[in-house]
């Protein structure tokens, strides 16, 4: 089998993979169970690599997986009305705009998985995983 069913379903299964991906882009560091770990690597890699890719076809490939979540919100002032408004930079933005090029000379690996011990509560292995 190609992948780990996590006890969910699949529909499940691809929504929790996709908001643990989308963390990851946007945190660039979360902490999970191995299992999940190693599954989400998976997509976060593929994203990464179509950010590295960067035409139109892979930016839309990347949106229909990554969720539509904001990455950092900043106040900004505008000095003409003296009004006050949120500037969004969303997680997709942020994949292709700061995270990819940062592996333009990488071949993959982007990610690394550390242990950190077992959950208090039912012994579940847990790790960080981060971006490279």
């Amino acid at each position: 089998m190609a992948y780990q069913k996590l006890g969910r379903v699949s529909a499940v299964r691809m929504a929790m993979l996709r908001d643990l991906a989308t963390d990851l882009i946007i945190n660039e560091r979360i902490e999970t169970t191995e299992a999940r770990a190693k599954e989400v690597r998976k997509f976060v890699e593929k994203m990464i690599t179509l950010g590295k890719r960067g035409d139109l076809h892979a930016r839309r490939q990347a949106a229909a997986f990554v969720r539509n979540e904001a990455a950092k919100v900043e106040i900004v002032k505008n000095e003409e009305t003296g009004k006050k408004k949120e500037v969004k930079e969303m997680a997709l933005q942020k994949l292709f705009n700061d995270i990819a090029p940062r592996y333009a000379e990488r071949n993959g690996g982007y990610t690394r998985i550390a242990k950190i011990g077992p959950r208090r509560g039912d012994g579940a292995p847990m790790v960080i995983i981060e971006l490279v």
